[in-house]
């Protein structure tokens, strides 16, 4: 690491969370494609809208640290969505399918929460006021998506799984 600090430690863990957001980007529509509930559907759908938000969010925060937006690659976002797509092809057809989609998409969003509240507060450490807001608005996205993935699984998805396996 060219800067073993805090603005460097910042700058490597933006660089994170920019690959994870463009590697989830991906995901999404795959995802929403093999969801059975119109509700999980509309809800990946959804989140798709407001990931493209949180890349241009992104960018302007390495603007604001004078850098250019460059993702680094994280083993761990490859790994949870690996895991998400191993979900996809093992229930594929099974009534259990939106389920494990339920969970595979929070897993990812307990990342983001994780990496975003980070941020957020070496932002505030590191004096900047402006990136600080950007990222508290995208981590309070991250926490609504994830409130709403659990409505969804304990009012529909994980008792339609139920019922249909009985």
């Amino acid at each position: 690491m060219k800067n073993p600090n805090l603005e460097g430690m910042f700058h490597e863990t933006l660089r994170d969370i920019y690959y994870a957001e463009r590697r989830i980007l991906k995901a999404l529509p795959k995802m929403a494609r093999v969801a059975q509930s119109e509700y999980l559907k509309a809800a990946f759908e959804k989140h798709r809208g407001e990931t493209e938000t949180h890349v241009e969010r992104l960018a302007q925060v390495f603007e604001l640290i004078g850098k250019r937006p460059q993702a680094k690659t994280c083993p761990a976002i490859d790994g949870i969505i690996d895991e998400g797509e191993e979900v996809m092809e093992s229930f594929k057809g099974s009534p259990a399918l939106d389920a494990g989609l339920v969970a595979a998409a929070q897993a990812v969003e307990h990342y983001e929460m994780a990496r975003y509240g980070t941020l957020r507060a070496w932002a505030a450490c590191l004096g900047m006021t402006e990136a600080e807001e950007l990222l508290s608005q995208t981590l309070e996205e991250e926490e609504a998506t994830d409130e709403s993935l659990t409505q969804l699984a304990e009012t529909s998805v994980n008792e339609a799984a139920l019922r249909q396996a009985a």
